[in-house]
């Protein structure tokens, strides 16, 4: 059974078994997180962006934990002493809870100290028998009729906060694409820049008979999902 807990922004915990895994750990905006109470042994970053990249660096070093990331991303944390397994797109990767695959994300990618990041990704989780997929930044991209085909993802986490990736409309779309049981929205309301009006993305969703779960990162003391 995998535990699935909101941070915000962007940012996941997935908890299978005593493992946790970290999804672009953007954790500082939320003070009721802390990573210290969790056995965090990977993180995955979608791209170079501060609030994406977030805190990966000092997690990985408190908890001894891996980062893997799209090479340039991963050259960046190594050099900053964690230990990393750069990837590029397209290839499954193994990890003793299950697998994980690096596809395109339609978005740019810069590190904190203004170097190239290389390309942006989304990540798509297998963990037990439920895949997830965590779209990173993006647009709306045709690939997503791909993945439903070829993936058949059960969970999509998909941003709605517009300006610098899909806005609700967009991701109402692509969550007919994709064709996963359950959307869970992020990257919206973290600044003024992505405010969404979750309410209709929600309502839209109802009309399109696809379940919307919101999850609230204010309330992340309370039992996270179980799926």
């Amino acid at each position: 059974m995998v535990d699935l807990k909101y941070i915000g922004h962007s940012a996941f915990e997935f908890k299978v078994g005593d493992k946790s895994i970290l999804v672009d750990p953007f954790v500082s905006h939320n003070p009721k997180y802390d990573y210290k109470k969790s056995n965090i042994v990977d993180i995955f970053v979608t791209h170079g962006h501060s609030d994406h990249l977030g805190e990966a660096i000092d997690i990985a070093k408190a908890k001894k934990a891996q980062i893997t990331a799209i090479a340039e991303v991963a050259t960046y944390c190594a050099n900053n002493k964690c230990k990393t397994r750069p990837v590029g797109l397209g290839s499954w990767l193994n990890y003793d809870w299950g697998r994980a695959i690096f596809l395109p994300a339609y978005h740019s990618s810069t590190l904190p100290d203004g170097s190239y990041g290389g390309v942006a990704a989304s990540i798509l989780f297998d963990i037990e028998g439920v895949r997830i997929f965590h779209a990173g930044d993006t647009c709306l991209t045709a690939d997503f009729k791909t993945y439903k085909e070829i993936y058949r993802p059960n969970i999509a986490l998909l941003p709605i906060g517009g300006t610098y990736t899909m806005d609700v409309e967009h991701a109402v779309v692509a969550a007919d694409w994709l064709g996963a049981k359950t959307v869970i929205p992020m990257h919206y309301n973290t600044f003024p820049e992505v405010q969404a009006d979750l309410n209709r993305f929600v309502q839209l969703m109802q009309i399109n008979n696809t379940n919307c779960a919101v999850l609230n990162p204010e309330q992340i003391d309370q039992e996270p999902a179980k799926k």
